[in-house]
């Protein structure tokens, strides 16, 4: 369960860091070819889904890593289950079917880290 927990933390850590990282430091023009959906909400908005973002990738991993509030590693998965099911609706609004595949994904991978969290922490 502990390499599954870690396995998981990592990718879902580096997929986050790295999104959120982008929305909080790039334009909107810079964004749009990639993430099409930044017109139609607020930069501000979207700068602080970038910084959940990092925060909660911090949160998956630094807690159970220094032992310190290892609670805190649910919390952030649980998190990131919610962040994607919203973002699914709101792909799905805007006519975007195909593009909910990766957010599936991540509800998936998202839940799965939450069951290991239960478990493990």
């Amino acid at each position: 369960m502990t390499v599954a927990y870690w396995i998981i933390a990592g990718l879902l850590g580096l997929f986050y860091l790295y999104a959120g990282g982008k929305k909080i430091v790039q334009s909107k023009e810079r964004l749009r070819p990639m993430m099409g959906w930044v017109d139609t909400v607020p930069m501000p908005m979207v700068r602080l889904i970038g910084v959940l973002e990092v925060l909660g990738a911090a949160g998956l991993v630094l807690p159970p890593l220094t032992g310190i509030l290892p609670g805190l590693a649910l919390a952030a998965a649980i998190g990131f289950a919610v962040l994607q099911v919203l973002a699914t609706g709101l792909h799905l609004s805007r006519g975007e079917v195909r593009e909910t595949g990766l957010n599936v994904t991540l509800i998936v991978l998202a839940a799965a880290e939450s069951w290991l969290a239960t478990i493990w922490l």
